[in-house]
Formats: structure tokens, sequence, C-alpha cells
């Protein structure tokens, strides 16, 4: 049986930037259930891994939205 799924909050500031149409995407990850909803597409942000930056994934704008909030 699985393991049970747990909340945890993040511990540190995520590094994200808009993705933009023609952006090169090699190299950005993408969730089939992203690709399936028409992602990579305006209003979805790239996101990186702040001890690797050639690490990169695509977070949907809906999730973005409701997850994120800017630092200010």
């Amino acid at each position: 049986m699985p393991a049970e799924f747990k909340q945890y909050k993040r511990k540190e500031i995520a590094q994200l930037r808009p993705y933009q149409t023609g952006d090169d995407m090699a190299g950005v990850s993408i969730s089939d259930a992203d690709k399936r909803n028409g992602s990579p597409k305006e209003g979805d942000m790239i996101a990186r891994n702040p001890d690797d930056a050639t690490d990169m994934w695509l977070v949907a704008k809906d999730y973005f939205e409701k997850h994120f909030a800017p630092v200010e």
C-alpha cells in the first residue's frame, strides 16, 4: 500500500518566470497532465531549482495563481 499523502509547506522562496510564446522548452519538464491541458500556454510559469538553474519545470497558470504570491 502506498504511503499516505501529508501536507507540507515550502521552506524557501521559489524562482519562477512567465512562459512566453516561442520560449525554447528544451530542458523544461512538463507533466503529462499539463500537456493534456494545452500547456505550455500564456499564464504558465517556468520554475527553476535555485541550487541548479538547469533543473526547470512548468507550473500551470491555475496552480501558480492558487499557490504562489510575489515576494515584496
